[in-house]
């Protein structure tokens, strides 16, 4: 197992640490709820260093971005950043990831840790454009600030201005000491905030800056446990459960990141499937009786059929109930269409309902 820069503070912070894409990560702390809740309400600190860094480099960086990605990678300016997804040529994606544009020739990938060498490989196989790619994975380390009081507790680390910091942007600028950090105002969570990137040897500087700064905003290390509940809640994909090399963008209700203004891989495939309709579709459902949604539950109709599975399902740390995405048969994919979701070999009751879960 790979550890990142932060591995001992984990540890010495009796994080639960499990193996994750490879990695010693923590799951949790204190226990989900509470780690939850503190980025809902407040501000919470993950390490997600395990994630992949690419650089991309030179006249035709941004063609072949073009060519391997599903968004218009052509509408960036420098210090944008946009959420795109890469088709693998059969319908299905490679992987989700965020594209920053550093200048104009100069890009910067960030990737799913599972998938980092399986990126590299495509992205690789498809550059016969001279582009010099550069795969700086194991030099990063990466924090998720998180929480609406992120912007107030991080501003005495920096002078970039937090608060007016625009959803998918970005700037470098000194962060706690550290001089030319990316800073980005994304994340997973829905609940705003930033992620910070630095060079491995700045990790500890960073995290320590970090939790001095946000000490009297109640902040806290959060684990993956909560990433994915609080993903969950906006209903945010995740790759390796609700999207994968067999489930196409339009398929995942990700056709606001497929631009048919532009030729890319499976451009033409998935220009049909939209034309045509797609047989399937992910839908969000929130449970009407009791019961927990889990990955790879059966989802049935009324009168037993079965019509779909479950990707990802918990219970609801906000809204105290159970919610879940799926695959089903377009026919059951109406709002409010009642679904019933196999628990322990009972159909439970549940609907089809619109995105997000969680309403602020």
């Amino acid at each position: 197992m790979k550890n990142t820069a932060l591995t001992q503070k984990h540890i010495d912070l009796n994080a639960k640490l499990v193996p994750f894409a490879g990695y010693n990560m923590p799951v949790q702390y204190e226990g989900v709820t509470v780690e939850h809740e503190t980025v809902r309400n407040g501000v919470g600190v993950f390490d997600v260093s395990h994630m992949g860094e690419f650089e991309l480099k030179g006249p035709n960086a941004l063609a072949l971005i073009q060519k391997v990605s599903s968004n218009d990678a052509s509408v960036l300016v420098d210090g944008k950043a946009q959420y795109s997804c890469m088709p693998n040529g059969k319908g299905g994606i490679v992987d989700d990831l965020i594209i920053y544009r550093i200048a104009e020739n100069h890009y910067f990938l960030v990737v799913n840790a599972s998938n980092i060498e399986k990126d590299w490989n495509w992205i690789t196989s498809h550059n016969d454009l001279g582009v010099e790619m550069t795969n700086l994975s194991d030099e990063y380390s990466l924090l998720a600030i998180q929480g609406p009081k992120a912007a107030e507790a991080m501003q005495q680390l920096t002078t970039i201005d937090l608060s007016n910091m625009v959803y998918y942007t970005f700037q470098f600028g000194t962060f706690a000491g550290i001089e030319n950090v990316l800073v980005s105002a994304t994340g997973y969570t829905g609940s705003g905030g930033f992620e910070v990137y630095v060079k491995n040897e700045f990790a500890n500087q960073l995290w320590n800056r970090i939790f001095e700064a946000g000490e009297s905003f109640g902040i806290k290390p959060i684990g993956l446990a909560a990433r994915d509940t609080l993903r969950l809640e906006m209903g945010f994909c995740l790759y390796g459960n609700d999207i994968d090399d067999t489930t196409s963008p339009l398929e995942a209700g990700l056709g606001w990141i497929t631009k048919f203004t532009k030729d890319f891989i499976d451009a033409d495939f998935l220009k049909n499937q939209k034309e045509n309709g797609v047989s399937r579709k992910l839908v969000a459902f929130e449970m009407i009786d009791r019961g927990i949604p889990r990955h790879d539950y059966k989802i049935k109709d009324a009168k037993g059929q079965e019509i779909g599975k479950v990707t990802s399902g918990t219970m609801s740390p906000s809204m105290k109930i159970g919610i879940g995405l799926g695959y089903v048969t377009k026919e059951n994919a109406q709002l409010d269409q009642e679904i019933f979701i196999e628990i322990r070999e009972k159909s439970i009751k549940a609907k089809v309902v619109k995105l997000p879960f969680y309403k602020k």
